[in-house]
């Protein structure tokens, strides 16, 4: 099925990923709020785009706010972005990790529904207002959290550890720590590029030396390190989503936006354990009719931004996204395919490992690091956009390949 109608990306935003690693951050010192983010990113959309009176609608993507920030209510935030904004329909939406994606998704489906020529979407989440340990059980809700009292005390981490353990037993151990160990370099590497991510100022090297550091199963869990993981990341993205009357009433060039071409949404029972360990079956079935309804195959992308919350979550997207066979993702990893610049650029602003994972904001800023890319506004993150591959796609996965929402963008 094809879209209905032609709609676009414009004037992406995203605020810094702020958390460790950042010399902005100190945990014991005043640091922006909730309220923040969401003006600072939301603004800076409007200041593009013609200013309030252009919108027709808003979404906000925010996974827990209400347990973080003791905040829910998010939607009415949008007038305090703009007093333009007062009385506009305004909906928040949330899917765990993939909160962003579906708040995209959201305002993909009211410019097709001619409700909105503009939506103003905006992701965040401020996560380090509580210790790690709350934190962890905080996210435990992004899964079944009855399994909470019985799972690892870190609970994702010991999720995707567990999926690492299967990895290594099926495809063998040596070589996938290998590639997980690169992963996290090319992360830091674009992360560098980058002035709004997290990792930004990382200073540290012999990077693959650091990310094989033998896991502590006493100190965390099994199979993984601690970086392997993303980090605990406060911060905003926003993006428009627009029609092409929107394209004319807020003043913008194509050669300024990007064509959604794909949309792909697909969901797994949240209280069943995944039918595989080693695949990430949600994720294959959501790149697979995101691709169809763009009507291209992968070898047509330039660039991909996927969900790395963890390394040994790449791997396994990698072959999801049928890159590579079952069992030879950390091969194409190895061979240099997905690093700046290879065969397919991933994650060239870092992805959740180097560039942050304030979790509502995820999904969309894969966006803006697309329209960035795309459009040629990446900066030093600039990838080469090959003529005869004009399209890049972001794959936002929420809870354990539960939730998933894969996109297809277009240069135009």
């Amino acid at each position: 099925m094809k879209l209905r109608r032609k709609v676009y990306m414009v004037a992406g935003y995203n605020t810094i990923s702020m958390g460790t690693g950042r010399s902005e951050f100190h945990p014991k010192k005043p640091r922006p709020g909730l309220q923040d983010y969401i003006k600072e990113a939301g603004e800076n959309v409007l200041s593009h785009i013609g200013g309030a009176k252009n919108v027709d609608e808003c979404v906000i993507a925010n996974f827990i706010a209400s347990r973080y920030n003791k905040q829910a209510n998010l939607a009415a935030f949008f007038p305090y972005i703009d007093p333009e904004l007062t009385y506009k329909p305004c909906v928040r939406v949330e899917g765990a990790c993939a909160t962003g994606g579906l708040g995209l998704a959201t305002g993909i489906k009211s410019v097709l529904a001619e409700t909105a020529d503009v939506v103003l979407v905006v992701g965040v989440e401020v996560q380090n207002s509580v210790k790690a340990v709350y934190g962890a059980d905080i996210l435990a809700a992004a899964g079944w959290y009855k399994e909470r009292k019985d799972g690892h005390a870190h609970f994702f981490p010991g999720k995707f550890s567990d999926r690492a353990g299967a990895y290594f037993k099926k495809y063998g151990r040596e070589k996938t720590r290998q590639a997980m160990a690169r992963w996290y370099y090319n992360a830091i590497e674009n992360a560098r590029l980058c002035p709004t991510a997290q990792e930004f100022e990382n200073q540290q090297k012999k990077l693959e030396e650091l990310a094989l550091t033998e896991p502590n199963p006493r100190m965390f869990v099994d199979h993984l390190n601690v970086y392997d993981c993303s980090k605990v990341s406060d911060g905003a993205s926003a993006i428009a989503i627009v029609s092409e009357e929107g394209l004319k009433r807020c003043g913008i060039s194509k050669n300024d936006a990007i064509e959604v071409v794909g949309l792909g949404q697909a969901e797994y029972d949240l209280t069943k354990a995944p039918e595989d360990p080693v695949r990430l079956i949600t994720t294959e079935v959501a790149v697979k009719k995101a691709l169809v309804m763009a009507g291209i195959t992968r070898d047509q992308l330039a660039t991909v931004e996927c969900h790395d919350c963890f390394t040994i979550a790449a791997i396994m997207a990698i072959e999801a996204m049928g890159f590579a066979q079952p069992g030879e993702g950390s091969d194409f990893i190895l061979a240099g395919h997905t690093s700046r610049k290879g065969r397919i650029p991933f994650n060239t602003t870092g992805g959740l490992i180097g560039w942050g994972h304030p979790t509502g904001a995820t999904g969309v800023h894969q966006a803006v690091t697309i329209w960035e890319q795309l459009t040629e506004k990446a900066g030093n993150s600039q990838v080469k956009i090959p003529a005869g591959k004009p399209y890049a796609m972001s794959v936002n996965m929420g809870g354990d390949d539960k939730t998933l929402v894969s996109l297809v963008y277009k240069k135009c």
